[in-house]
């Protein structure tokens, strides 16, 4: 009876391209259909540097007014980008996760069931 020698399988299942910061690692989607969720994610920029990303804020909110108020509160820096399949996305300097959770949540712009934060 002849034996068969099975190698590592050639299926580079792991090798796929996600967020490494992502928690849901998953079911990783970065798209702008996300069912109303805000999504806080942070960025490894060089050395100790991170952004923080927010992305899925509802349109009926005005960002320019949200940016403004993150900036003074936190006393961080930040713009606001248009991403072609994101749509408008908040980048603030530094870890700033929590405090944007809590910020939104406490003036009651979205309920905390509805921000998934992301990330170590």
């Amino acid at each position: 009876q002849p034996k068969l020698h099975r190698f590592m399988s050639l299926d580079l299942e792991n090798l796929r391209a996600k967020d490494p910061f992502n928690d849901d690692w998953e079911s990783d989607d970065v798209s702008a259909s996300t069912g109303g969720l805000v999504h806080i994610r942070i960025q490894q920029r060089n050395g100790r540097k991170t952004l923080t990303t927010c992305q899925g804020i509802p349109e009926q909110f005005d960002l320019p007014r949200i940016l403004k108020a993150f900036k003074k509160k936190f006393c961080t820096n930040g713009n606001i980008v248009q991403d072609p399949e994101l749509g408008k996305v908040i980048q603030c300097q530094g870890d700033q996760r929590e405090k944007i959770k809590s910020f939104l949540v406490s003036e009651g712009m979205i309920e905390a069931s509805k921000i998934k934060v992301h990330g170590f």
